[in-house]
């Protein structure tokens, strides 16, 4: 069956890297990881973007994630990979990876070295698309990455590379409506910032959101009431999990540090952080503690 990438929708679990206590990749707790994101009725999975911290990843532990979540996910799911790398070649050694182990679609990260013009990164990004016939996402985050395109940028790559169509987007709702009209129709947008702004986001039109799986539970819920009509209960929810998402979402290295500990803490499971990391103070830890008794267990 065909892979229509414009019926991509909802909320999609991009996932934690859990190690273990001698900072390998722990298969048991990401195992558990993939199975609470599909009990928390989830409408894909993706893996090694921001949240997976990709940039401590090996090309092999990028391969192995990859294996395991496609071995969890058993086609139950959409399944997307981002694609981490500093030259075309490495990129797109890492989607023939992803092609292997059946993944639908990839999103491609900007090259982390340098800071070019967009005509660099657009070159860069349709050889990396021409190299699949899989659908391609770009991942525009110049707050997190420190670069990115214009509407007009990811307009003229789309169509001279018809595969790039999906965009994921880090911004606000108004900056998000104004690059979705720019782009045009047709192009499922997927927003992320940890959850900030879910449903303006949904009302400006974005397609769904890609989120850790701290708060994945009350997203999925709060996003099938807003789709269902009923946006008073989908704001109900949402007041729930918004101290919450505000509370982890002040950065990166921040998400890393807290949100994992607050996904960890419903969980039942154990951080262990892979060095270099943000490390959490005693009171931060105590924050999370009483985020994870209000928000309840997996």
């Amino acid at each position: 069956m065909t892979f229509e990438p414009e019926k991509l929708h909802g909320i999609h679990a991009i996932l934690y890297a859990l190690f273990d206590d001698d900072e390998k990749l722990d298969r048991a707790a990401m195992k558990r990881q993939t199975e609470i994101c599909v009990a928390a009725g989830v409408h894909g999975l993706v893996a090694l973007g921001l949240a997976t911290e990709v940039s401590k990843l090996t090309a092999a532990e990028r391969r192995t994630v990859m294996d395991w979540l496609a071995e969890d996910n058993a086609s139950r799911l959409p399944l997307g990979f981002t694609i981490f790398g500093t030259s075309v070649a490495e990129q797109v050694e890492q989607v023939r990876h992803a092609e292997a182990v059946g993944a639908n679609w990839v999103i491609l990260q900007p090259p982390p070295v340098g800071s070019f013009g967009a005509g660099e990164y657009i070159g860069f990004f349709g050889r990396v698309a021409d190299a699949t016939t899989l659908p391609v996402a770009i991942q525009n985050a110049p707050a997190f990455l420190g670069r990115g395109l214009t509407g007009l940028d990811l307009a003229a790559l789309r169509a001279a590379h018809p595969n790039v169509s999906v965009l994921k987007a880090e911004g606000s709702a108004v900056e998000v409506k104004a690059l979705m009209e720019i782009i045009g129709n047709g192009v499922p947008v997927f927003n992320g910032r940890g959850g900030l702004e879910l449903l303006d986001g949904l009302r400006a039109g974005c397609a769904g959101y890609i989120l850790a799986p701290d708060l994945i539970d009350y997203a999925v819920m709060a996003y099938n009431a807003f789709r269902a009509g009923d946006e008073l209960r989908a704001e109900e929810i949402y007041r729930t999990m918004l101290p919450s998402a505000v509370a982890v979402m002040q950065g990166i290295e921040h998400l890393m540090c807290y949100g994992k500990r607050l996904f960890a803490e419903r969980a039942g499971l154990t951080v262990w952080d892979r060095a270099p990391a943000m490390r959490p103070t005693p009171f931060g830890q105590q924050l999370v503690v009483s985020h994870a008794v209000r928000l309840g267990s997996f």
